[in-house]
């Protein structure tokens, strides 16, 4: 389906994206945009990410990145014999005859020798998936082989007087080699740290050398500087690993052995120590990896969050890390378990925090940064208008570079359609460019301040309600279609990482339960006690000040109104009433009068009088959506009181009327679902 949006949709929006921008830059400064120009790329972690998902293998991985390689091809193949057909002229340079020698048709003879080397390329790849199968020489390598007859062509065109021809559809095969390459999108890596630590704690035991789970991490650093310094292997030719850590192994395998231009980054999430970035570098080391790589850590709790500095900070000063760093020093932020963590009030702060700590370490070390936003699509996940979230990061962290995650609820809503794809890169260019070079502000000292008291008050709220009610996970449970979303097949990978309370639960499941029943909870819950103790301190000036002139606060409260303004406490009654037992509904009470005070500190805030006052088109949307979602609310309070119910698994029909439901409220709230 990822493949099917860039051959349905992005291979038409990029080109035309990158023809706007070329005339924009030409019309402002004069010049051309460079034809090797990739002003934005794009990468996935479909068939890589197996952060706690089972399914996704070593074997995958290595499919994923055939099939990129294939479906690469075959798209190039088909604008290639397009343009055969069309460059039927004889003038050209010299430099294209003597490529193709004496034809009275030198354009095709050149493009039809690259589309010989194209269907080799893509035989080559559908045969690999079935075996491992050396490529032969026809098979197409480096992009270099891919662009250098396709340039060929067009400047033998503009040297011809033919400059109109080539500014058409070739032009638009270069800029798409640019950007997309011969592997379509660079595949990401990522994997939990815990499996990296637990692969090496039953090497070193198997080797004698101790536990190392076991080890501080100043034992840990020295001996992984160590090993990763030796000449030697560390896993001698007979190891026999376990399940688990031969599947870390075969992963680390698949990666050495793909081309460094089909792969991207190598995210570790849960980090939380140096350790954790060397323990990946030693494993890709023994795994036969003999170029550079980015090694990503991404720091996703609180704590982490925290500490997200100080660790990036010993890591940059250790022997020999800088030599095996070539290039930016990439660090991913994680949005969703923060949030799920802390709360959108404490999260938000602490990863703005982190982002100004990590600013100030990487220029220090004199080391580029490159900030990778873990963002979901909902607004409990870091979702949001593109263009603002840019413009509210804090002054440094945007420096010509953005790297960001398009979740997959997203990618159809933006880039499903080319008239729309080519709106929203262009949004991104935008604000990437104004955040370079016109920074947001570094807020006032008075702000900083009351931003830390919003953020401690709402991380006590969030917490009494989320971990510390004794009845919070058992009305969870009851109140939202948690369970059953874990059975229907949405998304794709396990709603769990483990077994476990609210904790274990991933990031999406928690936030799309509580959207299904209109509460909203993860997107507001601590904001009630923040701005309120802010209004009773008499500071409303100061967040109206702060609201005016700090992007990074506006850009809060204006997502946070948008979300109130879809919660509906009538709605989320009504599943209390129909699915919750009776000594749960006090709590139930208790949350909707929170949503209640937070509605009203909101509107204190901005001085509405409803919320989204200022904003009428999307009080006019968000009213037509409700036409069509309250009736699906009420069909699936009544199918979900069917479904438990039921002694033993619901039928087919039932689980089948019940997916219908959840997709047709999630699409009809959209960003907070």
């Amino acid at each position: 389906w990822g493949f099917a949006v860039i051959e349905h949709s992005l291979w038409e929006a990029v080109p035309a994206f990158l023809r706007g921008v070329d005339e924009a830059l030409q019309a402002a400064t004069g010049q051309r945009l460079p034809l090797h120009a990739a002003p934005l790329r794009f990468a996935s972690w479909m068939g890589g990410d197996r952060d706690g998902n089972p399914n996704v293998t070593a074997a995958v991985t290595r499919e994923v990145l055939l099939l990129a390689r294939w479906m690469a091809a075959d798209l190039y193949l088909r604008d290639v014999d397009a343009l055969a057909a069309a460059l039927s002229m004889q003038q050209a340079s010299e430099e294209l005859r003597l490529r193709v020698g004496v034809h009275p048709e030198p354009y095709r003879a050149l493009l039809k020798q690259l589309r010989e080397r194209l269907r080799a390329t893509r035989a080559w790849a559908e045969a690999a998936l079935e075996q491992e199968l050396p490529p032969g020489p026809e098979v197409l390598h480096d992009n270099r082989e891919l662009q250098e007859p396709l340039e060929l062509c067009y400047h033998s065109l503009h040297a011809c007087g033919m400059g109109v021809i080539a500014d058409g559809a070739l032009l638009d095969c270069l800029r798409r080699a640019a950007t997309f390459g011969l592997f379509l999108v660079r595949l990401d890596i990522r994997q939990d740290a815990v499996r990296h630590t637990e692969a090496l704690e039953e090497i070193t035991a198997y080797l004698g050398l101790g536990h190392y789970a076991a080890w501080d991490e100043e034992t840990r650093i020295a001996f992984l500087l160590r090993e990763l310094d030796s000449r030697r292997p560390l896993l001698p030719a007979h190891y026999r690993p376990s399940p688990d850590t031969a599947e870390v192994l075969a992963t680390c395998r698949v990666v050495a052995a793909a081309p460094a231009a089909s792969l991207g980054s190598y995210v570790i999430s849960m980090a939380g120590a140096p350790s954790d970035v060397l323990a990946v570098q030693l494993l890709l080391k023994e795994a036969g990896l003999q170029r550079p790589l980015r090694v990503v850590p991404l720091f996703e709790t609180l704590e982490d969050l925290e500490r997200a500095g100080p660790v990036v900070d010993q890591l940059l000063a250790l022997p020999g890390y800088r030599e095996r760093l070539h290039g930016p020093q990439e660090v991913m932020i994680g949005y969703s378990d923060s949030a799920k963590d802390a709360g959108t009030c404490a999260a938000a702060w602490a990863q703005y925090r982190a982002q100004e700590d990590l600013v100030e370490v990487c220029r220090r070390q004199g080391v580029e940064l490159l900030l990778f936003h873990g963002r979901g699509g909902t607004v409990g996940r870091g979702g949001g208008p593109a263009h603002a979230a840019i413009l509210s990061q804090p002054p440094g962290s945007v420096v010509g570079r953005f790297r960001t995650t398009e979740q997959g609820e997203m990618i159809r809503f933006k880039f499903g359609l080319p008239a729309i794809a080519e709106q929203n890169l262009n949004l991104y260019l935008a604000a990437v460019l104004e955040a370079t070079l016109s920074p947001p502000p570094a807020p006032k000292a008075q702000w900083r301040a009351l931003m830390e008291r919003l953020a401690a008050d709402g991380l006590s709220a969030y917490r009494e309600v989320v971990r510390e009610h004794p009845q919070f996970v058992a009305y969870f449970r009851q109140a939202t279609p948690e369970l059953e979303l874990g059975r229907l097949p949405l998304g794709s990978r396990p709603a769990r990482r483990r077994e476990g309370g609210v904790e274990s639960l991933r990031a999406i499941p928690w936030i799309f339960a509580w959207t299904q029943m209109r509460l909203m909870l993860p997107a507001w819950l601590g904001w009630e006690r923040a701005l309120g103790r802010a209004l009773e301190r008499g500071e409303q000036a100061l967040l109206a000040e702060m609201r005016e002139h700090w992007p990074f606060f506006r850009a809060r409260i204006d997502m946070l109104e948008m979300v109130l303004a879809k919660a509906d406490p009538q709605i989320a009654e009504l599943y209390d009433r129909r699915l919750v037992a009776e000594e749960l509904r006090p709590l139930g009470r208790h949350l909707r009068d929170l949503l209640s005070q937070v509605f009203s500190a909101v509107l204190a805030l901005t001085g509405q009088s409803q919320l989204l006052e200022q904003s009428p088109l999307t009080r006019q949307s968000i009213a037509v959506r409700n036409a069509y979602l309250d009736p699906l609310h009420l069909l699936q309070v009544e199918l979900l009181a069917r479904s438990r119910r039921s002694e033993s698994r619901p039928g087919e029909l039932l689980e089948q009327a019940l997916l219908v439901s959840v997709a047709g409220i999630a699409a009809g709230l959209r960003n907070t679902g």
